[in-house]
C-alpha cells in the first residue's frame, strides 16, 4: 500500500510563528507557492500559513500590519503522518478543497509536505510506467459505456 512519505516534498519551504508576516508572504510568492507549514525551533508543526490568511491584511489596521505569522496563521494545521495510506490524503483533499497538507512523524515534527502536484506527479508517473512496461496499450482511457 501506498504510504505519504513515498509521494511528498521532503524539502520544505517553513516558516516560524515569530516570523514578520510580510517576510512570510514574500517567501510565498518568491517560491511560488501557495502556503506552508509553521514550526517551532524544533520542527514541531504549529499551523499552517496560507493565501488565504494574509488576505486578512487588506482589512488590517495598522497594528495587525506589524504582527508576526502567528497571528495570521491557521491552526491547528491538519496534519498526515508520513507512514498513513496516500489514498486517505487524496480522499481528504478533495473532500476539503486542501493543496497542501503537512507531513509529520510519530513525534509530530515535519518530515515533508503532501500538495495536489505531488500526487498528480505520481499518477503521471504511474502512467509512463504502465505505457512502457505495455507499449502496445493505447495511452488514452476510452469512456464507460
Amino acid at each position: 500500500m501506498l504510504k505519504v512519505k513515498d509521494v511528498m516534498t521532503k524539502d520544505v519551504v517553513s516558516v516560524k510563528k515569530d516570523t514578520p508576516i510580510y517576510e512570510a508572504m514574500e517567501i510565498m510568492r518568491k517560491k511560488d507557492i501557495t502556503g506552508m507549514p509553521v514550526i517551532e525551533e524544533d520542527m514541531t508543526l504549529v499551523g499552517v500559513i496560507t493565501e488565504k490568511d494574509v488576505l486578512r491584511l487588506f482589512y488590517a489596521n495598522e497594528e495587525e500590519k506589524n504582527e508576526t505569522v502567528g497571528f495570521f496563521m491557521t491552526r491547528p494545521a491538519v496534519s498526515y503522518r508520513e507512514n498513513e495510506n496516500l489514498q486517505s490524503v487524496c480522499d481528504f483533499m478533495m473532500i476539503n478543497y486542501f493543496r497542501r497538507v503537512p507531513v509529520i512523524s510519530k513525534q509530530g515534527k515535519l518530515v515533508g509536505i503532501i500538495s495536489r502536484p505531488d500526487i498528480i506527479d505520481y499518477i503521471l508517473e504511474q502512467r509512463r510506467q504502465n505505457a512502457e512496461e505495455s507499449p502496445n496499450k493505447s495511452l488514452l482511457i476510452s469512456p464507460a459505456t
